[in-house]
């Protein structure tokens, strides 16, 4: 499979080359790559079905698996070639993620949730604090996310969907990382919340200067972003085509 930025004028962000995984198991399944490439301050929509590999292809990129070949470089640095830990604080440092679920803390307060990813990353804290405090910024994104002063200090649980959406979303802008990466985010939601949701996005990310990359099912995002691809598996198992996995 081959997917390449359009946009080949400036040096890459996210560049993976000859990459191929596989889950492990008795009816192994598994996403390779040949070439993905995507410049700074991009907006790229990569489309495909349930099981088509998006979220792997996701856990990929952010350095959650590790492919059994091939080179996943970001922002200059070659993630497969870092330790366990030394993704993790990669990740930590430069990628806000932004979970279909939102994975958030239910009975953490809304200000902890959005802090919770400089716990791990003393740069992106520097960065949050460049203005104030780390609670400050925090408050300033969730207010500019259309949350009031007092939804900033309950617990999570206690709002909305939508609202917790919106906390999902400053989590993972706080301290600007450089790199967005958002799995399936509108799912949940009816086209006119959609289209406020990616408006709010977009502001916050062309404010950071951050590349986004956000995976869907949905083809009617399309016209929303910089670039739209194709994700589509090659999967072959002894020469057959793997049948589709949900957890893909």
């Amino acid at each position: 499979m081959t997917l390449l930025s359009e946009q080949t004028t400036a040096a890459p962000v996210i560049e993976v080359s000859d990459m191929a995984f596989s889950w492990p198991g008795p009816e192994r399944y598994g996403i390779s790559i040949d070439q993905f490439s995507l410049v700074k301050g991009s907006r790229t929509l990569l489309l495909g079905p349930s099981g088509s590999g998006k979220s792997t292809f996701l856990s990929l990129l952010c350095g959650i698996a590790t492919p059994k070949r091939g080179t996943i470089r970001l922002l200059g640095t070659d993630i497969t070639k870092l330790t366990n830990g030394g993704r993790d604080r990669f990740r930590a440092e430069h990628i806000g993620i932004i979970f279909q679920m939102f994975n958030l803390l239910p009975y953490g307060s809304v200000v902890d949730n959005v802090l919770l990813p400089l716990s791990f990353a003393h740069q992106r804290r520097q960065r949050a604090e460049a203005a104030g405090t780390a609670d400050s910024e925090a408050i300033r994104l969730l207010r500019e996310l259309g949350l009031s002063e007092t939804q900033c200090q309950s617990q999570a649980a206690a709002l909305s969907v939508g609202q917790q959406q919106r906390v999902a979303v400053a989590r993972a802008l706080i301290g600007a990382p450089e790199i967005i990466v958002a799995d399936e985010p509108t799912s949940a939601l009816d086209k006119e919340r959609q289209a406020g949701f990616l408006d709010l996005l977009f502001e916050q990310v062309a404010q950071s200067k951050s590349t986004l990359v956000m995976v869907s099912h949905d083809e009617t995002l399309a016209a929303r972003f910089d670039q739209v691809l194709q994700l589509t598996d090659i999967v072959e198992i002894d020469g057959q085509r793997a049948t589709e996995k949900g957890s893909a």
